[in-house]
């Protein structure tokens, strides 16, 4: 399968080395200099977008924010940002991982293609009915509450299905953080709650119960 990455990048020397990398790699590129050539690219449904956080006008976090509620492909941040909050914002905007540069080559790739053969690892699962009129289309990465589509980030989707497919297991913060961000990723698992809250907020605005029960001093669990 030939995957389709959405590079973007505001230094165009940057921009020509990745993209002739990955398509000697195997990859289809499309290519953007900024912000708004980024949202309107990824309108053609990239496999994985490799976003820089520093482009000027609307810079990678905005990008990201504004995709995710229509796109659900790993999104991982390139940037020269080292500090702890800047790792937690680009994860509370929706991002998958964090790439600091300089980077080598090899090593991008190898994120990139762990990150895609994680997607690939969700497919062909069943639909899964809960208490409450409350489905989780595991093959389709999508959580509905009768009949009704509930829009979730990536990550929000990822702890719904990590925490209903072990129903009634209680998970720590740290061991959430491993499981959605893989080991490659970098940041906190302090935003871990920041997820749980706004996945919980949206199931509530559905009108669904939310199952997820908080194990004071522990962690969380999906209600059995």
């Amino acid at each position: 399968m030939n995957y389709k990455l959405l590079i973007a990048d505001d230094e165009p020397d940057l921009l020509d080395m990745l993209g002739s990398y990955f398509r000697k790699c195997g990859y289809e590129v499309l290519s953007a200099s900024g912000g708004e050539e980024a949202i309107r690219l990824a309108a053609r449904h990239p496999d994985l977008i490799l976003l820089d956080i520093g482009m000027p006008g609307i810079d990678g976090l905005e990008v990201c924010r504004s995709l995710r509620d229509t796109v659900a492909c790993p999104i991982l941040f390139l940037t020269a940002r080292v500090e702890e909050a800047d790792k937690v914002s680009g994860f509370a905007a929706g991002g998958d991982d964090y790439i600091v540069k300089p980077f080598g080559m090899a090593e991008l790739e190898a994120r990139v293609g762990a990150h895609l053969r994680r997607e690939e690892r969700q497919t062909g699962r069943s639909e899964v009915k809960f208490a409450g009129g409350l489905v989780i289309n595991y093959s389709a990465a999508e959580l509905s509450h009768r009949g009704v589509g509930i829009p979730l980030t990536r990550q929000e989707y990822r702890i719904a299905e990590l925490l209903s497919l072990h129903a009634g297991r209680v998970f720590g913060k740290e061991e959430i953080y491993e499981r959605i961000r893989g080991h490659e990723g970098e940041g906190s698992s302090a935003v871990v709650a920041e997820h749980i809250r706004k996945l919980r907020g949206k199931l509530t605005a559905a009108g669904a119960e939310s199952p997820i029960h908080t194990i004071w001093g522990l962690g969380y669990k999906w209600k059995s």
